[in-house]
């Protein structure tokens, strides 16, 4: 017989929307510090000449190259704490918009080291571009830090050409994981020339104060959180197999049991870094959601075979050690802000959310659970005894897509997503509404929201992507 976890008690509903609004001022909260930043350096940038420094184009070049400088080492050390796994951003971005966030800043920052490079090289030639490739040399070889500078580039170069949607549909993710590491290698290579040979770094006290302690937070924040906390919660969880259930074709669930799991505060829709140490690719780490409400004795997440590792599941063998990292994400009651929800859905996409409406509170008929798939519902026992028990409303909706711009099977009239979803879900824009599935279909669940009356604040979208 199928088993749930005791039912959570119902919130008060005037805790939601201050749990919201904290996770608000931690966003601006960030972005204004952020922009004070920037706003800092230029103004130093400024004080040292900046424009007025400008009389001729190796001048122009040069001071353009110092100000490039500055922003881009801003948004590095922002990129480092973007990926610094720290749980005050994670709480309030949540792990796809801190992804977004990831990529705009990692983009916005490489961008800017390479005018820093080539403007400056530029402007030390004097503004000749036939001196320039010897200027470059003699700076790189003769310049403190700069060959470890160039090292540092060329990793970032790696980094964010292996992270163009083109060449990522090109590499695994376990290769693609690893490869995305060395930003930490590029971003800690270029320290020693910045402080050594930067002068808009270190002119003042006040300016060495800042770009030291601000190299010190996001070193300590990596070593902390990416390091030191996922060391202790292994040394004291000690995770093990306890069995693997085939779920459907190619979807295995996999259960785990370890010590005082209640102190992981792990909560229903997260997820965490998978490192299975019972056979190949155990030095390489996987995204898998929780697919059953934590209840501080076990855990379970549901994979799908997407991959040799993802494949290799199927193979454990009670008793095999884990390693994790985590929880992550914003997927959680935590983020919700209505009475009523409704959990939208595809394929393995469904775990994070079997997990929400295990172990969200909600009273009959307050929650909808929205399941999109081709042959075979996963968890479907599971989610009927949610449906009888808690008076969780079930819609299912086999079969493929009626079109490529469509996230709906064939429907028996012809009406677009949004009036089908109104007709089955008439209060939707009332609604919290989480989603979880492959990204293309996840913006079209989205747009289909949208059109529906949803706030976006009460959207909460996990993609299955990369």
């Amino acid at each position: 017989m199928t088993t749930l976890a005791p039912r959570a008690t119902l919130p008060p509903v005037a805790a939601r929307p201050a749990a919201a609004a904290q996770a608000e001022a931690v966003r601006v909260g960030a972005g204004l510090t952020l922009a004070a930043a920037l706003v800092l350096v230029t103004s130093w940038w400024l004080r040292d000449g900046g424009l007025g420094a400008v009389v001729d184009l190796g001048s122009a070049l040069t001071a353009l190259g110092q100000l490039s400088g500055l922003a881009g080492s801003v948004l590095l050390l922002a990129q480092v704490l973007l990926m610094a796994r720290l749980p005050v951003l994670e709480r309030a971005f949540g792990q796809d918009r801190l992804a977004g966030l990831h990529r705009l800043v990692g983009f916005t920052s490489f961008s800017l080291v390479m005018v820093h490079v080539v403007t400056v090289t530029w402007g030390y030639a004097a503004g000749s571009l036939t001196a320039t490739p010897g200027m470059l040399w003699t700076l790189t070889w003769d310049y403190p830090g700069m060959l470890l500078a160039a090292g540092g580039t060329a990793c970032l170069v790696m980094v964010v050409v292996t992270s163009i949607r083109a060449a990522r549909r090109r590499l695994r993710y376990e290769s693609w994981h690893l490869l995305h590491l060395y930003a930490y290698l590029g971003v800690g290579l270029a320290l020693p020339h910045q402080l050594w040979t930067g002068q808009q770094l270190t002119t003042s006290p006040a300016r060495t104060v800042f770009w030291w302690t601000a190299w010190a937070l996001a070193a300590a924040a990596v070593v902390g959180w990416r390091v030191l906390l996922p060391l202790a919660r292994n040394l004291r969880h000690r995770l093990r197999v306890t069995s693997v259930v085939a779920e459907a074709p190619g979807v295995w669930s996999v259960y785990l049991t370890g010590r005082r799991l209640d102190l992981l505060r792990a909560e229903p829709g997260q997820f965490l870094l998978w490192r299975f140490l019972g056979g190949p690719g155990r030095s390489r780490a996987h995204p898998y959601s929780l697919s059953a409400a934590p209840d501080g004795r076990s855990l379970r997440i549901t994979v799908a075979a997407a991959g040799d590792d993802s494949s290799r599941v199927a193979a454990l063998r009670p008793g095999s050690r884990v390693l994790v990292e985590g929880p992550y994400g914003r997927l959680t009651p935590r983020a919700r802000e209505a009475r009523k929800v409704a959990f939208i859905g595809a394929g393995v996409g469904m775990a994070p959310l079997r997990a929400l409406a295990e172990g969200m509170a909600f009273a009959p008929g307050e929650a909808v659970y929205v399941e999109r798939y081709r042959a075979t519902p996963l968890f479907a026992a599971e989610v009927d005894v949610l449906a009888r028990e808690r008076g969780l409303q079930v819609l299912r909706l086999p079969g493929a897509r009626r079109t490529p711009d469509s996230w709906l099977p064939v429907l028996t009239r012809p009406v677009d997503d949004a009036t089908a979803l109104r007709g089955w879900v008439p209060d939707i824009a009332e609604r919290d509404v989480y989603v979880c599935g492959p990204p293309g279909w996840s913006a079209l669940v989205r747009s289909s929201l949208a059109a529906a009356g949803v706030p976006e604040q009460r959207l909460h979208i996990e993609e299955f992507g990369w």
